[in-house]
């Protein structure tokens, strides 16, 4: 291959969902030339069996849980969701699995698109069929991850759920089994419960979500055992048949469980074990090192973006990631030191090391940024936790009648800033921005005090967590 052919680029970005989409959008903006590689559908993961699907399935349910909480409109809305209706509307937001609008944004910022499955063959270079890419700069491996199911005898005999079947599902089984506790086990749990599922939730830990605060789970257990789910934590899954169509479990209690589908939400795993990362000396499969530029340990070519590199398994984290790979890449290639041309450190992912967001579209909802209690305990920081009980905040009572929900900030007291904050309640997803801007921006608790909440807004928590801090 010569410098002149078509299939030399100054970037190729292995993976077009968001994460890939966002690296190629940075490197063409600094003008260079850059091919993107997809075996399935642009847009990724996230558009067609993750975010989008699963919150067009939660929407409704969620506003529905709302509406009952208000007189005067819960009378109008105690029947059962259209089930047919909130699917359809589902597969708008996925476009009906067709990738048209996304190739076509693709090709708006100038990306050559490169359609099958592409492997790296050595350093810089990606082969995708019978065609041969080679990098001059970058090859950003941004292929996400897949489901991880356990390994159980016979499951692929069984034909269990994932993500992408509990998402993508054309009706709502009668009976469904959700093996996990974490946020797509919840989620999926709530939207087909919701939809008109009999679900049976199998926790092998002591509760749900289990990367928050304790009282996180806690409460969204509750509440999926008020709508009618079967909450059972401290169990296992020992075997899974499908016996004339009916899938049946069998616990280690000894429980024999039967349902139409079972959904595995057990984990994920780095999809990086056929992309050819055992030609550049590194192993199929992994999750891949990174330094905060994203570029992979020990090369000066190879960045790893989003899942892959298991800092935060995140859409909007790995859409961050991807702006900073676009700037760290476009500056080396330019040859101007990071530090000279980062007055904003824009080639630096710090977020990802202590302000992660997180929203959990649940009934209520849980949100979270930074680290939780017991993170900040293990990790040797001298701090306070100050709870305050949402449903005594005005505006939580105006949103609905029993409002239930509880906050929570973790303080650093030497240096008497945020570590950490945690919402759990109906609406609360909109609060978590306001607590990424605190803990990402260390601003210290002195100062928080003079950010004046708007009244009646359940946002006026951060008063009386401040005044609960004070007085403590």
């Amino acid at each position: 291959m010569t410098e002149t052919e078509s299939t030399v680029y100054d970037v190729v970005v292995l993976g077009a969902g968001p994460v890939g989409e966002n690296v190629a959008d940075r490197t063409r903006a600094a003008g260079l030339a850059t091919a993107v590689v997809e075996s399935e559908l642009v847009g990724g993961e996230c558009s067609y069996w993750a975010c989008m699907p699963s919150k067009a399935l939660l929407r409704p349910v969620i506003a529905q849980a709302d509406a009952r909480r208000l007189p005067g409109l819960a009378p109008a809305v105690q029947g059962p969701l259209d089930t047919a209706a909130v699917l359809a509307r589902r597969d708008d937001y996925t476009s009906h699995w067709k990738d048209d609008g996304q190739v076509q944004w693709l090709d708006g910022i100038g990306a050559d698109l490169y359609r099958g499955h592409g492997r790296l063959t050595g350093p810089r270079t990606v082969t995708v069929g019978d065609t041969v890419l080679t990098a001059r700069h970058a090859v950003a491996v941004c292929t996400g991850t897949r489901a991880l199911l356990p390994g159980l005898p016979g499951l692929d005999t069984v034909k269990p759920w994932t993500s992408r079947e509990a998402t993508s599902a054309k009706a709502a089984p009668g009976r469904l089994i959700v093996v996990g506790g974490g946020v797509v086990a919840t989620e999926m749990a709530t939207a087909w419960q919701a939809l008109g599922s009999r679900v049976t939730l199998l926790v092998r830990g002591k509760g749900l979500l289990n990367r928050m605060e304790p009282f996180a789970g806690e409460l969204v257990a509750e509440a999926l055992t008020a709508a009618g789910a079967d909450v059972r934590t401290g169990t296992s899954v020992e075997s899974v048949t499908r016996e004339n169509g009916t899938v049946v479990v069998v616990t280690d209690t000894g429980d024999r469980i039967e349902a139409d589908e079972i959904l595995f939400a057990t984990g994920r795993a780095p999809r990086t074990d056929d992309i050819g990362l055992d030609t550049v000396g590194l192993e199929p499969g992994s999750w891949l090192d990174v330094d905060d530029s994203l570029r992979v340990t020990g090369t000066d070519w190879l960045y790893a973006v989003g899942d892959v590199n298991h800092r935060a398994l995140l859409t909007h984290q790995g859409k961050y990631q991807a702006r900073i790979a676009g700037a760290a890449i476009a500056a080396r290639a330019s040859g101007t030191p990071l530090l000279e041309t980062d007055p904003w450190g824009a080639h630096a992912a710090t977020a990802d090391h202590a302000a992660v967001p997180q929203v959990v579209f649940t009934d209520p909802e849980a949100a979270a940024v930074g680290l939780s209690l017991a993170e900040a305990e293990q990790a040797g920081r001298r701090v306070r936790a100050v709870d305050y009980d949402l449903a005594n905040v005005a505006g939580a009572s105006l949103y609905g009648d029993g409002y239930r929900g509880r906050a929570r900030m973790v303080v650093d007291l030497e240096r008497e800033i945020l570590l950490g904050v945690t919402f759990v309640g109906p609406g609360v997803g909109e609060l978590i921005h306001s607590a990424t801007v605190a803990v990402a921006g260390e601003v210290p608790i002195s100062r928080l005090w003079h950010t004046v909440p708007s009244y009646p807004t359940i946002s006026e928590v951060w008063l009386r967590l401040l005044e609960t801090f004070r007085d403590s």
